[in-house]
């Protein structure tokens, strides 16, 4: 397909054809409408000069019959701006007036119509085209008045012709703009489609370039380019899991593995044969613990789990979840203390928020400690309103986390040295990052001193006065 072709077939050059078609349309409209309004003004211009000339000569007529409107008629068509007049007797022979040539038996009919004559005082000129009126008289004498309508013409011809001439020059320079700027819009577009495919082909660095007029091929490329950085950076996300999930799983499974072999290999007697799939049924339920993990990340991600929001007391619910886990931080050495005066109305699952305040809980119980030798430390647990949003804040005593480590530890399978000796995949941070952005909330993790203060912010609910209002 040739270029001219391609510019054709685009839609901005169809666009711009069509809106230079009604344009042309409206504007044809006009000048036809312009032309025939002048025309019939200078029609009804001439028509009221023959009325009244008609009502003049009739007058005269009554007065002093055919000699005085003989008379009449021969001073007044010798005046340089005098209409059309004629006296004829019954038979058409010119008794005074300043036509010639006039059609045969013209003057057999009265009424109305429009003749091309010459005026006997310029019998050279060509024929001009006049408005007469044709009027028979007592005696069967007849009286032709008319106007020339010649004026009418040149008025059309002065209107019309400029005006076609101007349409044409509007037509051809439009259709020249539209495939200058279909050119420049083919251009932009082709752009995109090469950055588009090499996208496809695998370089996930193009981006649409962007000229910085700010036109809606500016605000796409924005638009294309934000979700493009979003691919990327879910891509890279899912590459990152990937490689932990091949690298933090391999040794579950190779240890599983392991078990099971060393159990075919040694084990003699049901009691070893037990031992053996007890550890092994252990080893696979942290596996599937692991995976329900990645399940459940996946789905707040996602906003899967958001149809189920309903509107709860996030204080009441910390509480429930700090009953359940004091005895097991009483058994670490470690006293659970809950800090909270008022409900805080949320609107969201509370089984995903009390899973986060649990893997919260846990977390600082699994890694405080006492805080002198033989003496007890303390987990402390808040619940306020701040701002205008619902905070809760879980602080341990525990090591606590680097500043520099602080953004890598929410993400997934990423554990520090120093925890590599406990139990666990590195999901739970995770967890709770996922479902708090499900939640509209944000997570920020800060220094104790000693240990870890994790601070969680999310949208009160509306107060049930103002539902009820709405």
């Amino acid at each position: 397909m040739t270029a001219l072709g391609r510019l054709i077939r685009t839609t901005a050059f169809k666009l711009i054809a069509a809106y230079l078609l009604v344009f042309a349309i409206f504007a044809g409209s006009v000048i036809a409408y312009l032309g025939w309004h002048t025309q019939r003004l200078v029609t009804r211009q001439a028509v009221e000069a023959i009325e009244n000339d008609t009502s003049f000569m009739q007058a005269q007529f009554e007065r002093g019959g055919v000699s005085r409107l003989v008379q009449v008629v021969n001073r007044r068509s010798r005046a340089p701006d005098a209409g059309l007049l004629l006296v004829t007797s019954f038979n058409g022979e010119p008794l005074a007036g300043n036509v010639l040539n006039l059609p045969l038996n013209f003057l057999d009919k009265q009424g109305w119509r429009e003749i091309d004559y010459v005026r006997s005082e310029d019998q050279a000129a060509p024929p001009s085209r006049a408005l007469v009126n044709v009027l028979f008289l007592p005696g069967e004498f007849r009286l032709l008045i008319g106007r020339d309508v010649v004026e009418r013409e040149e008025l059309r011809k002065i209107i019309i012709g400029p005006a076609l001439w101007g349409l044409g020059l509007l037509v051809v320079l439009g259709v020249a703009g539209g495939l200058f700027v279909t050119r420049r819009v083919l251009k932009r577009i082709d752009q995109m489609t090469a950055i588009s495919d090499g996208i496809m082909a695998g370089d996930m660095s193009g981006r649409l370039a962007v000229a910085g007029t700010g036109d809606e091929f500016d605000r796409l490329a924005f638009s294309l380019n934000a979700m493009l950085d979003r691919i990327e950076a879910l891509m890279a996300g899912l590459k990152q899991v990937s490689d932990n999930i091949a690298h933090d799983l391999k040794t579950p499974l190779t240890r599983l593995r392991n078990r099971a072999e060393d159990a075919l290999r040694t084990a003699r007697s049901d009691e070893e044969w037990r031992a053996a799939i007890e550890q092994t049924i252990d080893e696979s339920d942290g596996l599937i613990r692991t995976f329900d993990a990645l399940l459940m990340i996946a789905r707040a991600e996602a906003g899967q789990a958001s149809a189920s929001a309903v509107r709860f007391d996030l204080a009441d619910t910390l509480a429930s979840v700090a009953e359940l886990y004091e005895p097991v931080a009483d058994e670490s050495g470690l006293d659970l203390t809950l800090e909270f005066v008022e409900p805080l109305g949320v609107i969201g699952v509370r089984e995903l928020l009390a899973q986060v305040l649990s893997n919260l809980i846990d977390n600082a119980i699994k890694y405080s400690a006492p805080d002198t030798p033989g003496g007890r430390g303390t987990i402390r647990l808040a619940a306020s309103r701040v701002d205008g949003k619902a905070r809760i804040v879980v602080a341990d005593c525990g090591p606590g986390i680097p500043e520099a480590d602080r953004p890598r530890v929410l993400e997934r399978f990423v554990r520090l040295e120093a925890s590599r000796t406990r139990p666990g995949f590195g999901l739970g941070l995770s967890l709770v990052v996922a479902v708090v952005h499900l939640h509209g909330g944000s997570l920020r993790l800060e220094d104790n001193e000693p240990g870890l203060r994790v601070i969680i912010d999310l949208p009160l609910a509306p107060a049930v006065e103002e539902v009820a209002a709405v």
